[in-house]
Parts: structure tokens; sequence; C-alpha cells
């Protein structure tokens, strides 16, 4: 699993915590580092889109410590 990604675990991500793995995940869904110019703003919509699904996901994560106390 890419560096990024893993660093989110059981932390408090920041944005740009997010940003970077989201820009991970993307690449390697892609296939590419850098796209094309002719790929560039469907990837740079695909790292925006995940990154704020993913901050959608944090923000609600109950942790199961949390759970077991309601």
């Amino acid at each position: 699993m890419c560096r990024s990604i893993v660093t989110l675990r059981g932390t408090e991500p920041g944005r740009s915590d997010i940003d970077a793995a989201a820009l991970q995940f993307v690449r390697k869904i892609a296939g590419s580092r850098k796209p094309s110019q002719a790929n560039l703003e469907a990837f740079e919509r695909a790292v925006r889109e995940v990154a704020d699904a993913s901050e959608r996901l944090l923000d609600a994560w109950v942790a199961p410590h949390a759970a077991a106390a309601h």
C-alpha cells in the first residue's frame, strides 16, 4: 500500500494528507504518475473527488472504542 494512504489510518489527517493519499490512489488506478495533457482534467477531477469522498468518510468514521461507549 502507498505510504500516504497508510499514514491516514489511526491519525487525525489534515487536508494535505488526504490530498496526497488521493493523488497516490488515482495514480495507481490510472497507471500514470503524470497524465497526458488530454487526460489532465479527468485526472485532477478524480483526485479532487477521491479526496472529498475520503474526507467525508474520515469525518463520519466512528472509532471502535467510541462506538462501544454509545
